[in-house]
């Protein structure tokens, strides 16, 4: 199932590992961003009620 990279295996493999990284990152950046953003909302959503 795996290509036959050949001489350019590290390279092409390293790219790969790499861009799964950043996009993990990325995402997990996001997530937490997100989870912020909701907390402040809901805070602000409270302090409207009461």
């Amino acid at each position: 199932m795996i290509p036959d990279l050949g001489k350019y295996a590290i390279e092409v493999l390293s790219a790969y590992g790499v861009t799964i990284l950043l996009l993990g990152g990325i995402t997990g950046l996001s997530w937490q961003r997100w989870r912020r953003l909701k907390a402040e909302v809901e805070r602000v959503e409270r302090g409207r009620d009461g």
